[in-house]
């Protein structure tokens, strides 16, 4: 961390908005006129809405991250978290990964923590449950599905087996649909290279609190996309919810009992929680109250945009929607985080602030290789597609929404050689334990063990 007399833009948080945001700032900024300083955890952004595709294998896990340093050559990027802020002095105590915690003074601040997973008290689930926020996460459950196959075909064992081939989602909003549709796809395709498990063996379960799953794109492609998974062998339960499942022993409210050894969860989201220790306004849900130009109720130096705001959809307010909020998803991530930028500038040279407004362009799903929803809206006219079609939709926008030219460039070289190439099965389960194998090899052999009955040799007189 460098120390220096120009002001500090701090951005804490360094996912889309955050790498949006900066990226904006020093574009706009003049040479010398301040400092911008990212703190984040990850030295790299993590594109979401791939995550389900890195699972199923289509994407390689390292073209959906954007690695901070590389984006943000002339900025600060600290790896660490934002523990506290003092307002009054305009202070954040920064916790680095190694090494004491130390304070870091600022003149402007971003907000752009995000979301994390919204869980609940349920028996077994910090045990058993699988997320799906980050790369990490995804290439885990990807080996994660594979390891079980493994296991199903190398055991006599029929309970063993049948709890390794049941998989269990919870959660039918976008990350759930997507990610059980990716990964029935690419289980599928595996058990060409199993002899003795077939596509019938396995049991795949979604499971969503709610009436309908995808409510993003409306009711009626909702339950187009119900009843296309549910053609594809997977059972779908709405409004029910799990009450447990310790020990992978699944219990569902509606009375459903079933062993399985991998239970994702992606039940939504919710904002950070140390947003409460920033000491700023918060709704009722927890995310940062906000302004239509993006600052924080009450301040005239402090911004936020994305998962952790509540900013105002000034768009639908004007159309009559009273109380409408912007819905946390790229889309409104990618623009808030431009005029935010923008903001920004202007608030440090003492111009006016520009309002948010943008109008909701549709949305899009992919339930698994050349299967999708989407609904695209052009001026008042609602576009519905499903299948194919919709698939190459959802891949053209998120293609061309992923930050950089370098990843959009890696991403679509990965689709490409999936068009002629088979899909990887390969389970790199050890790389969650890389170390294991050495560790067994170097420990110091045991001691043989001396039975207690043995008799002592005689000493020589």
């Amino acid at each position: 961390m460098s120390t220096t007399e120009r002001p500090r833009i701090l951005v804490v948080g360094g996912g889309y908005v955050g790498l949006y945001a900066a990226k904006r700032i020093l574009k706009k900024m003049r040479f010398g006129e301040a400092t911008v300083t990212v703190v984040d955890p990850r030295s790299y952004m993590t594109y979401q809405p791939f995550l389900p595709e890195v699972a199923a294998g289509s994407i390689s896990p390292r073209h959906v991250v954007v690695p901070l340093r590389r984006v943000l050559p002339k900025a600060e990027v600290l790896t660490g978290r934002v523990t506290s802020i003092d307002q009054d002095r305009k202070v954040a105590v920064v916790t680095p990964l190694v090494g004491e915690a130390y304070e870091l003074p600022f003149d402007y601040l971003v907000i752009a923590l995000g979301a994390v997973s919204r869980t609940f008290p349920i028996p077994g689930l910090a045990e058993q449950g699988i997320g799906m926020k980050g790369v990490e996460e995804g290439i885990g459950l990807r080996n994660h599905v594979l390891e079980q196959l493994d296991k199903a075909e190398s055991t006599t064992d029929e309970d063993v087996r049948r709890k390794a081939l049941t998989f269990v989602f919870v959660g039918g909003g976008f990350a759930g649909a997507e990610t059980i549709g990716e990964v029935e796809d690419m289980a599928r395709d595996a058990t060409k290279y199993y002899s003795s498990i077939k596509r019938e063996d396995m049991r795949f379960i979604l499971v969503d609190a709610a009436d309908k799953i995808l409510p993003e794109v409306g009711p009626k492609l909702g339950t187009w996309g119900k009843e296309h998974l549910e053609s594809r062998g997977i059972e779908i339960y709405l409004n029910t919810s799990m009450d447990s499942c310790v020990d992978g022993h699944v219990v569902l409210k509606n009375g459903l009992e079933v062993d399985s050894n991998t239970i994702v969860w992606t039940a939504g989201v919710k904002p950070n929680p140390v947003l409460a220790r920033y000491g700023l306004p918060l709704g009722p849900r927890g995310h940062v109250d906000a302004a239509p130009t993006l600052q924080v109720t009450g301040t005239d130096y402090i911004w936020t945009a994305g998962d952790n705001a509540q900013v105002p959809d000034v768009s639908s307010r004007k159309a009559g929607v009273e109380n409408a909020w912007c819905p946390p998803n790229a889309q409104h991530a990618l623009r808030q985080a431009k005029v935010l930028g923008d903001n920004v500038i202007s608030g440090m040279r003492g111009f006016p602030q520009k309002e948010y407004e943008h109008a909701n362009k549709g949305a899009v799903a992919g339930l698994g290789l050349h299967k999708g929803v989407a609904i695209i809206i052009v001026g008042k006219v609602k576009i519905k597609l499903k299948g194919r079609l919709a698939w190459y939709m959802h891949r053209g926008y998120h293609g061309m929404a992923m930050p950089t030219w370098n990843r959009k460039i890696r991403v679509i070289a990965d689709w490409t050689l999936a068009m002629f190439l088979k899909r990887e099965v390969v389970s790199l389960g050890a790389l969650e334990t890389p170390r294991e194998e050495f560790y067994e090899a170097a420990k110091p052999a045991p001691a043989p063990a001396v039975a207690a009955n043995t008799p002592q040799k005689a000493k020589a007189s």
